[in-house]
């Protein structure tokens, strides 16, 4: 693939985006495989790091979620923010590309990848979100025997258990919740912390389908930021005006170069 082959596949992946640069550095990179400049919108690829053209269309989509992320962002950024709303919006794009078949997630394709996530998801994150979901009865029977005898729940936790006293706060309410432990202890943690009975479903579900822990976490985010009509057209001006800045820079920049080739014929 060359770099208007990678900028095109992008825009299919999300065509409404501010302008940007896809440019191969001809090199190749210990370090990285790409960067995001955001001040000039340009996404560098390191093309000679790459065995096939599917790792290069990762670290393009990658980098091109960080050009997403800076452009639509209402408060400055740089490009070495990654943030959990940039995992989320990363692995959007990635979800995106599969279902284009644009990218090819090995871990689907290769049956030895398939049978490895089996296990793992089988052998460990199912039975460790079991296991914890009965600690998480148990501790609620400690905490009905602490009344009992009139003593200190968070100090039997905190020094006879050993456990720090919010832990067990979340262990008690993932099985009052009667969380799914199939989705792993962490992922249950995310689904025990939401308010709603509506919510912690949609989020057990969007788990089960594959979505990431960032996703989720930033689909659940959002939707608690009720943004005013005011404070919406504030971001848009943000945005607008940023825009017209890198235009007017990459507009002298043409001039320039313009100028050097108009005084060099």
């Amino acid at each position: 693939m060359n770099q208007d082959q990678v900028k095109e596949l992008l825009l299919r992946l999300e065509p409404d985006t501010e302008e940007f640069q896809v440019i191969f550095s001809g090199k190749q990179s210990k370090r990285v495989n790409g960067i995001y400049h955001p001040e000039s919108r340009e996404i560098i690829i390191h093309n000679r790091n790459f065995k096939s053209d599917n790792d290069l269309i990762y670290t393009a989509i990658h980098e091109f979620a960080h050009h997403l992320h800076f452009t639509r962002s209402p408060v400055p950024i740089t490009n070495r923010s990654h943030t959990q709303e940039f995992w989320a919006l990363f692995h959007d794009l990635l979800e995106r590309a599969e279902q284009l078949s644009l990218y090819t997630n090995v871990f689907e394709q290769e049956a030895e990848f398939r049978l490895l996530t089996d296990r793992i998801r089988t052998s460990f994150l199912a039975k460790n979100g079991h296991l914890m979901k009965e600690f998480g009865k148990l501790l609620t029977e400690a905490e009905a025997l602490c009344r009992k005898y009139n003593a200190r729940f968070e100090d039997y936790v905190d020094r006879v258990l050993g456990v720090h006293r919010t832990t067990a706060r979340v262990l008690m309410r993932i099985h009052a919740l009667n969380v799914d432990p199939e989705i792993g202890f962490e992922n249950m943690r995310t689904v025990a912390s939401l308010k709603t009975e509506e919510e912690r479903k949609k989020a057990e579900e969007a788990f089960k389908s594959g979505k990431s822990p960032d996703r989720v976490k930033a689909e659940f985010s959002r939707k608690r930021k009720e943004e005013d009509p005011l404070e919406r057209l504030r971001q848009e001006k943000r945005r607008i005006e940023k825009t017209i800045q890198s235009l007017v820079k990459r507009l002298e920049e043409i001039d320039q170069r313009l100028s050097q080739y108009e005084r060099g014929s």
